[in-house]
């Protein structure tokens, strides 16, 4: 017997929460064939990868990305599979690009997800030759994929492409029956091409970009939770997952989600939402809502997870080009305007520094952002002896406020200052629970969005880094094999993907982890440019010496720091993952009721 891939003298994890062991690994055909305590034959194997000392696992799950866009650019998504990620995820947060038109596509996601929209506009006009989700998975499937695919409906695409963009973001106007009929048919179509279910979005502050509807926000805060219901409705009847966001500022409507999933006297409605965090505005409640969410799951038949971030939540900004400051009026107001000298215009104005001031000492409002200046430091500006100093450092300097230091700043250096700040996941010990909490999936990295903002393309790497570390300290919380299985075969479960296992019979898609890689350079910060879009520099994380391989569908797509000579071209490595197709474990139904 022969092999494609033998990868031996790893140690194996399947994916299940088993204990790792040591194993050797024979693929075929994109999928495992062999799982040895022996050592495989490799006479005609065309490649051997020696895994000695290092961990087999399956790839990593990323289910929260904005990669919608890059994709038509580079569907190689490189960034994520060079830190073992295997199968991404689009559509979140009601954004995507199935239904609506280019321009409408563009102005619901360019803002909200901080890429500038003089690339993603044209990239759409030019390749978006679909409008129905059928049209959409078949461009999917045509496309030279890095990753293997999978993706939400988003509601605002789905609302605008049937309401027209005006009409979806008029607080007075109504799907009418015909047009809440068209929408109830789109979700169908949608869920029979594969996709995972529906995306929704009850922030706010997510703004519209463009010219037409500037500054409105997204179209599906704009609905009624009777549509929600509506739709739901499908939703569950078909066991298909609604991922949604309540409004983070306030809270509130958390409930409604988590009533719409209890199961109590009817079918309960698969339900996951963004985001389990410890940020610092309060430190309280990502405990109260993860304790509830575990009771509803429990005790009143619901299914419902929080999405969580492995590790902590820094953030970067360029000047004030962070969505954080869309949180309040005098931020929205500023982000509002297209250019800079706008910008500066406003920002100098008395009045408008008075209203900023009054946001940012509310410290009794509901926010995400601490607000706190002195807790903001400076990493990049033309006047190198700020550098390292916060905001806060600055004001008490100057004997000014510390909303004075920042606009000052700001109309002085626009985009060339840089600054970053810990917004959330600050206390180890708190991260460690968030973890370890049993309503919560880990999967949430917002990758290919806010790419001068944040870079957590290696969250399961950081996630491994977690609980290894807690090992050598002698204070474990967690064993390996389960931190694993949460980010893989949890998730793909809960997903009803064909994806995170590693056994016998399933595709092979996998990563090879050198634990002694697992250090602080995870965290490191580090950019590069995005070459389809003029170079445009993002962040990044850079750290090979963590991930050793990645394999998808069989094929070596990345190792020792090089992508395969043919990724990205014309064949691809990953497919498209249809929600509720399962081949290898029907196939192995198939033969279990054939042999009976």
């Amino acid at each position: 017997m022969t092999y494609d891939l033998i990868i031996k003298n790893g140690l194996h994890f399947d994916g299940t929460g088993a204990p790792a062991a040591l194993r050797h690994l024979g693929i075929r055909g994109g999928k495992v064939v062999a799982v040895s305590e022996s050592i495989l034959d490799e006479a005609g194997c065309r490649e051997v990868i020696d895994a000695q000392g290092k961990w087999v696992m399956p790839g990593f799950l990323d289910t929260h990305t904005h990669y919608d866009a890059e994709l038509l650019a580079s569907p190689g998504l490189k960034e994520s599979v060079r830190h073992g990620v295997t199968t991404v995820t689009f559509g979140s947060c009601s954004i995507g690009m199935v239904c609506a038109e280019a321009e409408d596509c563009s102005d619901m996601f360019t803002r909200v997800e901080s890429i500038p929209r003089e690339h993603v506009l044209p990239l759409l006009r030019k390749t978006k030759t679909w409008n129905t989700p059928a049209g959409y998975v078949a461009y999917l499937e045509s496309m030279p994929l890095g990753p293997n695919t999978t993706a939400f409906l988003g509601h605002s695409d789905l609302r605008v492409s049937v309401m027209g963009l005006g009409r979806a973001v008029d607080r007075d106007a109504r799907p009418t029956a015909a047009e809440m009929q068209k929408m109830e048919q789109v979700l169908e179509e949608g869920l029979d091409a594969g996709l995972l279910g529906l995306s929704t979005m009850t922030t706010k502050w997510d703004k519209l970009d463009g010219d037409r509807y500037r500054s409105a926000s997204l179209p599906t805060t704009y609905a009624r939770w009777s549509e929600y219901a509506q739709l739901n409705k499908i939703l569950r009847r078909r066991g298909k997952i609604h991922q949604g966001a309540p409004n983070i500022v306030t809270k509130v409507n958390t409930l409604l989600f988590l009533g719409a999933s209890l199961g109590l006297f009817r079918k309960k409605l698969k339900t996951t939402l963004i985001t389990l965090m410890d940020v610092k505005s309060d430190g309280i409640m990502h405990r109260v809502v993860g304790k509830v969410a575990h009771f509803c799951n429990k005790f009143l038949n619901a299914d419902f997870r929080w999405q969580a971030l492995p590790c902590p939540f820094e953030v970067y900004s360029d000047g004030i080009d962070l969505v954080i400051f869309e949180e309040f009026g005098a931020g929205q107001a500023a982000l509002h305007l297209q250019t800079e000298m706008e910008r500066n215009q406003l920002m100098q104005d008395a009045s408008y520094r008075r209203w900023f001031r009054r946001n940012y000492e509310n410290k009794f409002g509901p926010r995400v952002w601490h607000r706190d200046f002195h807790d903001a430091q400076i990493v990049g500006c033309p006047d190198t002896t700020l550098v390292g100093k916060s905001f806060g450092a600055v004001a008490d300097e100057r004997g000014i406020h510390p909303v004075d230091a920042f606009l000052d700043l700001v109309v002085l250096h626009g985009r060339k200052l840089r600054w970053r700040t810990l917004i959330g996941n600050y206390r180890p010990h708190r991260l460690k629970k968030i973890v370890q909490d049993k309503g919560s999936v880990l999967s949430f990295s917002d990758a290919g969005a806010h790419i001068r903002n944040m870079a957590f393309y290696n969250f399961p790497l950081r996630m491994l880094k977690l609980v290894q570390d807690a090992e050598l300290e002698g204070r474990p919380f967690m064993p390996i094999e389960k931190a694993v299985w949460r980010l893989t075969g949890e998730l793909a479960d809960w997903f009803d993907i064909d994806a995170g296992h590693l056994r016998l019979g399933d595709r092979a898609d996998l990563v090879i982890v050198d634990p002694k890689g697992l250090d602080d350079t995870l965290g490191a910060y580090a950019e590069a440019p995005i070459a389809e879009f003029n170079g445009l520099m993002r962040m990044v994380n850079r750290n090979d010496a963590a991930v050793t391989a990645t394999v998808i569908n069989g094929r070596v797509a990345y190792r020792a720091g090089t992508y395969a000579a043919d990724f990205g071209l014309a064949q691809g490595y990953g497919r498209f993952l249809r929600a509720g197709e399962h081949p290898a474990r029907d196939a192995q139904a198939s033969s279990l009721a054939q042999a009976a």
